[in-house]
């Protein structure tokens, strides 16, 4: 199994960006489809999540501005980042925990990471 992210860049203050994740391999079902970011210098956080079912939770800094959504088809995550500030730039990761086939297996995947620059 592999996730691929992509659709990281430089943009100004104010400005959009969509990431997406595609998971890829023996998979079974997803569950749990997440971002992360990581700035210099600070932890790793939880920026957005949406489960299987639908469910939506956003870090309070990005709320009213990012939205989570996700394509069960194409096995693929995707954050849609509006009114982008400074402070959003770090670098992306997606993570997605899978329940692998054959043989049956729930196991946590990240992505590469993509990085993600917000101009002032």
């Amino acid at each position: 199994v592999q996730l691929q992210a992509f659709g990281g860049g430089l943009v100004q203050a104010g400005g959009s960006l969509r990431l997406s994740c595609v998971c890829s391999g023996n998979i079974f079902n997803i569950y749990d489809m997440n971002w992360y970011r990581q700035a210099p210098g600070k932890q790793r956080e939880l920026v957005a999540r949406i489960t299987s079912g639908g469910r939506l939770d956003y870090a309070d800094s990005v709320k009213g501005r990012f939205t989570i959504s996700r394509d069960n088809a194409k096995n693929t995550v995707y954050l849609q980042m509006n009114s982008l500030k400074p402070e959003d730039t770090a670098i992306y990761y997606c993570y997605a925990e899978i329940l692998q086939d054959e043989p049956r297996s729930l196991r946590e995947y990240w992505g590469q990471g993509t990085q993600v620059t917000v101009s002032s």
